[in-house]
């Protein structure tokens, strides 16, 4: 039995060049295409700019005004949805907050806005609650919220407020029923 050589014809380094860079090129764009599919914040198209921290955030309408602080506390309407599938996991109305002490992106997001605005933020698990689980929230979650900021106040306006309300007796813990100063 004998063995017939086939001769191959060599071939040009140039071609084997734009082969393996096609190769490349081809893994690239999928390698790209699967990590936006993956949930990421930003795959969705949900939110069209996105911070240096990886909050990202759609202006849904803008708002008028200063921006609020860590300091501050908000007044807000929203609701938190899993950027995963879009089941709602929080929603309310007219809930107040204090800036600093809400998730991470939650917060950014807020300093962001101005009074009257709307905003729909996508905030990745790292800058929510991260490997923990909350509730309805499975771990390593990305979240997406649209949030109204209805006003805010700083928390020397609120204490002073409340002070006001309980001189007045009209919040638990004041006078009631204790005479009232009249302004001279």
């Amino acid at each position: 039995m004998s063995v017939t050589a086939v001769p191959i014809p060599p071939t040009e380094k140039s071609s084997l060049i734009k082969l393996w860079g096609g190769l490349a090129l081809a893994v690239a764009i999928a390698g790209g295409v699967a990590w936006a599919g993956t949930g990421g914040v930003g795959s969705s198209g949900a939110c069209k700019t996105v911070t240096a921290s990886g909050l990202g955030y759609t202006v849904v309408k803008a708002g008028e005004g200063p921006k609020p602080t860590d300091s501050d506390v908000v007044l807000v309407n929203y609701k938190g949805t899993l950027a995963t599938d879009g089941k709602e996991f929080d929603a309310n109305n007219k809930t107040p907050f204090p800036v600093s002490q809400v998730v991470p992106g939650f917060s950014e997001g807020l300093k962001l806005m101005q009074k009257g605005g709307a905003y729909k933020l996508c905030i990745p698990a790292a800058l929510g609650y991260g490997a923990q689980s909350t509730g309805p929230i499975p771990p390593n979650s990305d979240l997406v919220f649209t949030v109204d900021l209805l006003d805010f106040k700083s928390m020397a306006e609120i204490e002073a407020m409340q002070q006001q309300m309980q001189q007045q007796g009209q919040v638990p813990g004041g006078a009631e029923g204790a005479p009232q100063s009249v302004p001279n």
